[in-house]
């Protein structure tokens, strides 16, 4: 069993035997965006990305996934695994190392969660347990579940991003993060305060002002089954829900935080930050994730400005366009960082569980087995990560690409467009950099 620190232990935590050239990969990474921007301009001439399209499922199939039976008998099951949780959490062992909690929180189910959505469309907004607990109290206190006032329109994705910078300070910053009790206490009062804010809210809290499920919405963006405008689920092509996220308040700040904190993990593990930064410095941890995060935004804030200027256009309504084009990114640097970490210490998950109050059961049949780390070889993760990096930012250069020639005059196409593939150049290197440096 691995230690408490194993926890949060992310990517090759800690490997230095990297079969790969790093200055080859970082160059060769950062001229593959730059030589797909120029291709695009040239061969992509008209936007291909529609929303209106796709092959609708079979019939029964679609009937099958739509059904409300099937709905609520998840979110009930989804509830009492996430109430068994957090009772093992104050009732389980106190040994991070020992305790099912902080692995299913940390592993299972924040990494896991990014998988189902992208494969499976927004998963957590199916099966939220909020969403059950919110709709029991509204029954129980005789409240209307459309709540006393409406979500105001400008906090748009702007909760959702706080939520997630308050995760992921937590994940790579908090001190005692992975204390059992603490992530106890933690998952009972982000229940407490989000079911309050619906109750006030209405049901349309959960859709941006759960973090949680606005990171699985905005994965299924990606995902390669989705609905059209007129309701019909079909297959499509994957990043076609990335074109309607535009003019939506929070969505680029959201995108952000998810590369920057996500750029910040890796900057973590390199020799410099280890040599040089104590990992118990708290603030220098917060000023590093702030820093990491605002990095991105300015970066991103740069590009929207000049690529505005420069094709005629309002730069206010740039930033909010083209935000859809940073989820590949934000994607691409999550399995990046924690692909390994979830098949590897995934498997922590299922040996916790099968004695999740520490009194020598054996309920799964996986009590006192070990971690296979032979799973994945140094060589596979390297690949894997560097082609995550790699064709996040490509699949982001289309999307951008696609969303400008929506909008932008023929002849201002390529100085619109270049500042952001320019920034997209340098978001590969510096991802490519932080990953290869450990």
């Amino acid at each position: 069993m691995p230690d408490g620190a194993g926890v949060l232990a992310h990517g090759l935590g800690g490997r230095t035997d990297l079969p790969l050239d790093g200055v080859t990969a970082i160059a060769g990474g950062g001229a593959a965006v730059a030589v797909t921007f120029l291709a695009l301009t040239v061969a992509w001439t008209r936007p291909r990305l529609r929303p209106d399209a796709g092959r609708p499922l079979p019939e029964g199939l679609a009937r099958l996934l739509d059904a409300p039976g099937l709905t609520s008998a998840c979110r009930w099951v989804v509830l009492a695994l996430s109430a068994a949780v957090v009772g093992v959490a104050f009732a389980g062992p106190s040994s991070d190392a020992r305790n099912l909690a902080p692995w299913a929180l940390f592993v299972t189910f924040w990494v896991g969660l990014v998988p189902a959505s992208v494969l499976c469309g927004p998963v957590w907004r199916r099966v939220n347990p909020l969403r059950t607990l919110h709709a029991a109290v509204c029954r129980v206190a005789r409240v209307a579940p459309s709540g006393v006032r409406a979500v105001p329109k400008r906090l748009g994705w702007w909760p959702a991003a706080c939520w997630l910078l308050g995760f992921v300070w937590l994940e790579l910053v908090a001190p005692g993060r992975s204390d059992p009790r603490l992530v106890g206490g933690l998952l009972a009062g982000y229940a407490a305060v989000n079911v309050g804010a619906a109750v006030w809210f209405g049901r349309d809290w959960f859709a941006r002002g759960d973090g949680f499920e606005a990171y699985s919405s905005l994965l299924a963006r990606m995902c390669p089954v989705g609905r059209r405008p007129d309701g019909v689920l079909v297959w499509r092509t994957p990043l076609t829900g990335l074109v309607g996220t535009g003019g939506e308040p929070g969505l680029a700040a959201t995108a952000c935080v998810l590369i920057g904190s996500t750029g910040f993990d890796g900057v973590t593990r390199t020799t410099y930050w280890r040599d040089s930064v104590d990992p118990s410095d708290v603030p220098a941890g917060t000023a590093g994730l702030l820093v990491s995060v605002g990095a991105v935004a300015v970066l991103y804030l740069a590009a929207m400005g000049a690529g505005a200027r420069w094709s005629g256009q309002d730069p206010r309504e740039w930033t909010g366009r083209f935000a859809g084009s940073l989820l590949p990114i934000a994607l691409g640097y999550t399995v990046a960082h924690y692909f390994s970490f979830l098949l590897l210490e995934g498997q922590t998950t299922v040996i916790l569980a099968s004695d999740p109050l520490g009194r020598g059961w054996n309920l799964l049949g996986s009590t006192g087995n070990v971690v296979d780390y032979g799973l994945l070889s140094p060589a596979v993760i390297a690949m894997v990560q560097v082609n995550a990096v790699v064709l996040g930012h490509l699949a982001g250069t289309a999307v951008a690409h696609d969303l400008a020639l929506r909008t932008v005059p023929p002849r201002r196409r390529l100085a619109g467009q270049a500042p952001l593939a320019a920034v997209m150049v340098c978001l590969t290197c510096a991802g490519l950099f932080a990953l290869l440096s450990g």
